[in-house]
């Protein structure tokens, strides 16, 4: 049975979490905002603890568990009900992004590409890729959500697959080793064709050309990668090299299965930065949240933030929903996109109805809701818009195919 209260086994990880939110991102967290693309390098530090953490075997970090469709997930013997990694990742990552959600994406060694690998990599590559910081290439110029239609090609030549594409904001694209790399090893083959490739930055035939100017999240370098005959080792595909019809890309979208619930922990966790300023700085105008009665009895800045805080309470539920139906080896393509989707939305109409309730210290620099706002805007578009989420949710709950439902 699953209880989506917060396990005591992480409460712990999370407290610890919380601190380093407060006391060591949210002090940088205007600082490396103004100063796009300039690499926060108090994160090292940081980075290091958590590896540290990591090596003790009490957690791992961010989508660290994956959702591995072989049965090889993170869950205990047959029939026992766990709160694992995946749980305590999403939880650990609300609260860091309580601190600074741009910040949380810049982390080394902590890329959604790492989620990749958690998700679709044999064991034997799981060990060797240990310690690497992997961004995730999927995007490209004429595709976006639809990774089905990705042109980027992977052509076998001897012991090498040769690639060559052009890949989009990809997140951590200049600061990672290594990119997960989205390509067709046949376009006539469609999805089924689609495979993961880890390639490392030092590859000739890697390069990047440029870095985005962006709304939010701008202490996260998001770059421009291009693949030019990139020889990348045929041991460098992802899981199996086999084309299964059957199947489609099945193994590549487990790692949306993973990535997604990781994204809806930053919208709540953002969303929640937000809550709770905007009643401190209600408070302190007089505005006082009475939580005993109801928000019709009540002004309406109260009214507001109640409903608000109703919205974000769904958004941490189905996020968590998700990341335990992963750590217990149960399908969660539909809860992850569920998840992705109302945290999505609710991140954005939390942070800027902050912005609006709290007038002219929201619009401002003095407080940073202003830069929550901003930040939030593309937890609700990238890992797949709310748009897609909502498609992909109707597709299985009717139980249609893709073809059957655009």
């Amino acid at each position: 049975m699953i209880n989506l209260e917060t396990p005591r086994k992480h409460a712990t990880l999370v407290g610890q979490a919380h601190q380093l939110a407060l006391n060591m991102l949210r002090p940088i967290s205007r600082r490396y905002d103004r100063a796009e693309h300039t690499y926060p390098r108090e994160l090292d530090m940081l980075a290091a603890l958590i590896d540290g953490v990591s090596e003790t075997g009490a957690t791992s970090g961010a989508g660290a568990g994956g959702v591995r469709r072989d049965g090889t997930g993170t869950g205990d013997e047959a029939g026992t009900v766990r709160n694992g990694a995946n749980l305590a990742s999403v939880l650990s990552v609300a609260e860091m992004c309580w601190g600074d959600t741009a910040l949380l994406l810049s982390m080394p060694r902590q890329g959604l590409g790492n989620s990749a690998i958690a998700s679709v990599a044999t064991e034997e590559q799981l060990e060797r890729y240990r310690g690497t910081w992997a961004a995730m290439a999927i995007t490209e110029p004429g595709t976006g959500s639809d990774s089905a239609n990705i042109t980027t090609t992977a052509v076998r030549d001897g012991d090498d697959y040769v690639i060559n594409g052009e890949k989009i904001y990809v997140t951590s694209g200049e600061r990672a080793d290594s990119v997960v790399v989205w390509a067709t090893l046949d376009k006539e083959l469609g999805r089924a064709a689609i495979k993961s490739f880890l390639v490392r930055k030092d590859n000739p035939g890697l390069k990047v050309e440029r870095l985005e100017h962006k709304l939010g999240i701008r202490a996260s370098d998001t770059a421009a990668l291009t693949f030019t005959d990139c020889r990348v080792p045929a041991e460098d595909l992802l899981g199996s090299p086999e084309i299964d019809a059957r199947s489609g890309f099945a193994g590549a979208m487990a790692t949306f299965d993973n990535t997604r619930p990781l994204v809806a922990a930053m919208a709540v966790g953002c969303a929640r930065a937000s809550l709770d300023l905007t009643r401190d700085l209600l408070e302190q105008a007089g505005v006082v949240v009475d939580y005993d009665r109801p928000g019709q009895s009540q002004s309406a800045a109260a009214a507001t933030l109640l409903r608000l805080e109703a919205d974000w309470e769904g958004a941490r539920l189905l996020m968590m929903q998700a990341a335990w139906m992963a750590d217990n080896r149960m399908p969660n393509s539909l809860e992850a996109s569920m998840a992705k989707a109302k945290a999505g939305r609710v991140g954005s109409d939390v942070t800027l109805s902050c912005v609006q309730l709290c007038g002219t210290l929201g619009y401002s620099e003095v407080e940073l809701l202003e830069k929550w706002a901003r930040d939030s805007k593309i937890l609700d578009i990238f890992e797949g818009t709310q748009q897609i989420q909502q498609l992909i949710v109707a597709r299985r709950v009717l139980g249609l195919t893709s073809a059957e439902l655009r």
